[in-house]
């Protein structure tokens, strides 16, 4: 490798780094309330339905936001939004830690959902712009896993501070968390350049060069496009799922396998585990084949399956740890290529756009989840949670056939 190409890569490293810890971060973010809960209660005497209002609220306000943000990437430019971003985070969890009422929380949840809501736009249009093709895949891995770091982060390191201090101490220490991203960003903010006015005629330009009467789309065009909502389809059915699992999957084991909830709980951070480590292999394979929804089908079929076998209650209760592995494995792997394949379905010069309204299925699927399947545990029917599981990834198998056969000078995958 000659020295050019080893600082070019450094480089690719580099931002990747950085836009990765912007995205751990914002995960983070997502599990700072939570394990609070129990604070919360006694401290104000609320409910938990108006400790879950906070987080339905905070979804609300991220996915309406990600939608929009998308818009703002591709005009201004992506690195002011996500400096905005992890300074709205940090201010989020200050106003919590000052709150003393309902409202001074609420104010926090809309705060924190204004900052949630812009990083997938920001991240997906710099990854695509400024990491090199070949290294793409690898950067979807990578920033893949650091989202679930911050998942697994975040309880641990509220929870500790709280038990050492208090609850508002460990708002503070995650404000302070947010900061230190900040600053660290910003010292090395020349790797996140982004001229919008420059990315937009590099764009036109590529595009030109596949089709000389290539004409850019106007600002809600894209809309127009089925691959688009195709690919909110996936995402949101995908979130569904997921967020099932995350809320109820060891009340279900408990009352299907008399599993106790504390293992079951156990049994989602191997699942988590599991979708860390499918995500870095599933960066060299996304590398390696040209058909990405193909290593999408085959991985989320083989989850499907597993998700089958435990609702069906063919196995012993000493076999669910491995399979709920499996299925993390199968989540993971998949993840970089479902990345690789909604970027073949984004159009030309509306990278932040597309993704705002694509990622903005997570947040939507995020709060019908849990109410679905809670709907489920009540009826009585605590395996159909994963019968519910496995039907609902058999549709995203469907969506993800449909949206490699709507990208352009594609043939269908089917075929």
């Amino acid at each position: 490798m000659s020295l050019a190409q080893g600082s070019f890569y450094s480089s690719d490293n580099r931002t990747i780094g950085l836009i990765s810890l912007a995205h751990g971060t914002s995960h983070f973010y997502h599990l700072v309330l939570p394990p609070l809960f129990p604070w919360l209660k006694i401290e104000f005497g609320l409910s938990y339905a108006e400790l879950g209002l906070l987080m339905t609220v905070f979804f609300v306000v991220s996915c309406i936001v990600q939608a929009s943000s998308g818009f703002l990437v591709d005009h201004k430019g992506a690195r002011p939004v996500l400096f905005a971003g992890i300074g709205l985070l940090a201010l989020s969890a200050v106003t919590y830690a000052v709150s003393s009422s309902y409202l001074g929380l609420m104010i926090g949840a809309i705060l924190m959902g204004c900052g949630n809501g812009v990083f997938h736009p920001v991240d997906y249009t710099l990854i695509n712009h400024k990491i090199s093709a070949k290294r793409l895949p690898y950067a979807y891995s990578f920033h893949g896993v650091t989202g679930y770091l911050g998942w697994a982060l975040a309880p641990v390191f509220m929870v500790a501070i709280a038990e050492l201090a208090n609850w508002r101490t460990a708002m503070m220490a995650a404000a302070i968390l947010a900061i230190s991203v900040l600053i660290l960003i910003w010292f090395n903010r020349d790797l996140l350049t982004d001229d919008a006015k420059e990315r937009q005629a590099s764009n036109l330009a590529n595009a030109r060069k596949e089709d000389p009467n290539h004409q850019p789309l106007g600002t809600f065009d894209f809309l127009k496009l089925p691959a688009v909502w195709l690919c909110w389809l996936f995402f949101f059915f995908s979130m569904v799922a997921m967020s099932g699992i995350q809320s109820f999957a060891p009340s279900a084991l408990f009352k299907t396998y008399e599993i106790s909830v504390a293992s079951g709980n156990f049994f989602l951070t191997l699942l988590a585990l599991g979708t860390a480590g499918g995500m870095l292999f599933g960066g060299y394979l996304a590398s390696r084949f040209a058909a990405p929804e193909r290593t999408v089908v085959i991985c989320l079929f083989v989850s499907a399956l597993m998700s089958v076998i435990i609702g069906a209650e063919l196995v012993s209760a000493t076999l669910i740890p491995t399979l709920f592995i499996v299925i993390g494995i199968g989540l993971g792997i998949a993840a970089p290529s479902r990345d690789l394949m909604i970027r073949s379905a984004t159009p030309q010069g509306a990278s932040g756009r597309v993704y705002g309204i694509v990622y903005s299925g997570i947040d939507l699927g995020a709060s019908v989840g849990p109410l679905a399947f809670g709907i489920l545990l009540d009826a009585g029917r605590p395996n159909w949670l994963f019968l519910g599981v496995a039907f609902i990834q058999c549709l995203i198998i469907f969506t993800a056939f449909r949206v490699a056969g709507s990208i352009p000078n594609r043939p269908a995958a089917a075929s």
